[in-house]
């Protein structure tokens, strides 16, 4: 597998995730990932996006009960 952006070898690895959404910032460390050798550049795979994706959904939905009536 070669990386979309230099050609560089892609090898297993994990990388951290982040994202800043709805008042809260979520990271998460150590995702198996497919990294650049050459560039460093991150692929997930599609089981590892699903799995981040309803780690976000979970805590969207704990962050929703959190909120201060308007």
């Amino acid at each position: 597998m070669k990386c979309m952006y230099c050609q560089g070898k892609m090898e297993r690895g994990e990388a951290p995730f982040h994202i800043d959404r709805k008042g809260y910032h979520l990271q998460l460390d150590k995702i198996p990932a497919w990294v650049c050798s050459q560039c460093g550049e991150v692929y997930f795979g599609e089981g590892e996006v699903d799995s981040i994706q309803s780690v976000v959904r979970a805590v969207d939905e704990q962050v929703e009960k959190l909120a201060v009536p308007a």
